[in-house]
């Protein structure tokens, strides 16, 4: 990918903050400001787990989840970028807790994107698996004795006050920016099949397969964060194309981010705070399928971590930070259902869980009761644009995007770095490109909009890069 430049400060493992100059708007000696908070998401234990078609109750905490936030400001322009160790962030929760930011944080709620790494191993908290499950409960039990707090209630407070903390820490850092090669980690897992059609995850050494259905995206883009002058990271915003789901259990675990960390502490200093971020990997797993055996957590984000630190150093500085921010919203039209088929997924839900039916139907009637969940027609995709300086920008998007969208956005970027990143203020299920739809297998089943959003978001993110891009302020003289 291309290579990129930033400003910022760490100031201790829960805050840091940055300045830069001038955005739209702002004064010529304005200076861009950063500040960043950590804050603890734990669910309590026994509490229902995501990740799977089957009801998991977690049993214990492996590591502990935590909610991220960096607090960007310059001028009049306010803008906050999350990440939660969480599977996804329903709409619901993302809604209320960005009016929130918005009212008592003042940062306008188009400017605040809240994203899931997709970790498996979190808390069922929203969506049609916790609805089905949750009055099972009820209807057996009498009452859902799992469920005594309300999570994603706390869940929206805590992200407020997460942003109003780092808001606080706001102050002058330099960034750095660029993209780090990594090339070992990541799989395509869609696979063009000798009988024919694509499979997805059909197996290790599977003599039927002939190759792989798609690309992958090897850089790890990295923001990273300093003290004024210092060439030390004590911080960064890391974002790689690699779906979670390398743990599995009934234990809580953030997966291979938090071995990620735990690396970059190792060679950065105990000061360290990594800001993981979903690259667009709907499509990419960690399952090398030309051997036996798969990579744990712990290798997979130890691998990631050492590749980072070692690339720390080639990352460029951003010399005059320029912060601007645009959002817009895709229409996507939701996959429609005859009635016999919402009655069918209905009564093919009570078997979600079971063997009675094939993976892809208890996926499909999944998808039709997630669908009218939604109470609508249509959906509004978010895309959101941040430009940190002439030479990088991070696009924000809802849903599993497959990683062939995120490498349009790159490539066409009119910015040398580009983070994608996924997951964010909604969880739509997976957004395949219009090849994909055409082949089908998993991941198109469990779609819920119709063929062409993936492509329409690409498009919509390069419109709000390129207009970033083209109001740059005037370089000043060195």
């Amino acid at each position: 990918m291309k290579n990129t430049l930033s400003t910022c400060l760490l100031v201790n493992s829960l805050v840091f903050f940055s300045h830069a100059a001038t955005p739209q708007k702002a004064l010529a000696d304005d200076r861009m400001k950063i500040g960043t908070a950590v804050m603890d998401i734990t669910p309590p234990v026994p509490y229902r787990m995501s990740g799977y078609f089957s009801e998991r109750l977690s049993t214990g905490i492996k590591d502990r989840l935590f909610a991220k936030a960096v607090f960007l400001e310059q001028g009049t322009t306010r803008g906050a970028l999350v990440f939660c160790d969480l599977i996804g962030i329903s709409t619901q929760v993302a809604s209320r807790a960005r009016k929130k930011i918005e009212a008592q944080c003042e940062i306008p709620f188009g400017n605040i994107s809240i994203a899931a790494t997709h970790s498996h191993t979190g808390p069922l908290y929203f969506g049609a698996l916790h609805q089905h499950f949750h009055a099972r409960r009820i209807k057996n039990n009498g009452r859902h004795d799992l469920e005594e707090i309300d999570y994603p209630g706390q869940l929206v407070e805590k992200l407020v006050q997460l942003v109003l903390k780092s808001r606080k820490a706001a102050g002058e850092v330099d960034l750095r920016a660029g993209s780090i090669i990594e090339k070992r980690l990541a799989f395509n897992r869609r696979f063009y099949m000798k009988k024919g059609g694509v499979r997805f995850n059909p197996g290790q050494l599977n003599p039927d397969i002939i190759r792989a259905a798609g690309p992958v995206d090897p850089e790890a883009c990295v923001v990273s964060l300093h003290r004024p002058g210092s060439t030390q990271p004590l911080g960064a915003i890391i974002s790689y194309a690699l779906h979670l789901d390398t743990v599995g259990g009934t234990e809580y675990s953030a997966d291979y981010p938090k071995h990620m960390q735990d690396r970059l502490r190792e060679n950065l200093g105990n000061e360290f705070t990594s800001f993981f971020a979903a690259g667009t990997c709907g499509d990419i797993n960690h399952i090398d399928i030309s051997i036996q055996g798969r990579r744990t957590a712990e290798e997979i984000g130890s691998l990631l971590g050492d590749t980072i630190a070692r690339g720390m150093p080639s990352l460029g500085p951003i010399i005059q930070p320029s912060l601007a921010i645009r959002s817009d919203h895709v229409d996507a039209p939701l996959q429609q259902f005859s009635k016999q088929e919402t009655e069918q997924a209905k009564e093919n839900m009570k078997w979600v869980d079971t063997n009675r039916l094939s993976f892809l139907e208890r996926v499909r009637a999944y998808k039709i009761k997630a669908v009218g969940m939604r109470k609508a027609d249509s959906i509004p995709l978010e895309v959101h644009a941040y430009r940190l300086g002439p030479e990088v920008a991070i696009v924000t998007l809802p849903g599993e995007v497959f990683v062939e969208i995120g490498l349009a956005i790159k490539n066409a970027s009119p910015f040398e770095t580009t983070l994608v990143i996924e997951l964010a203020n909604d969880a739509p299920g997976y957004i395949p490109t219009r090849k994909a739809f055409a082949e089908g297998s998993y991941e198109t089943v469990n779609s819920r909009v119709e063929p062409g959003q993936g492509e329409k978001m690409a498009a919509l993110a390069l419109r709000l890069l390129k207009e970033l891009k083209q109001s740059l302020p005037k370089r000043k003289a060195p």
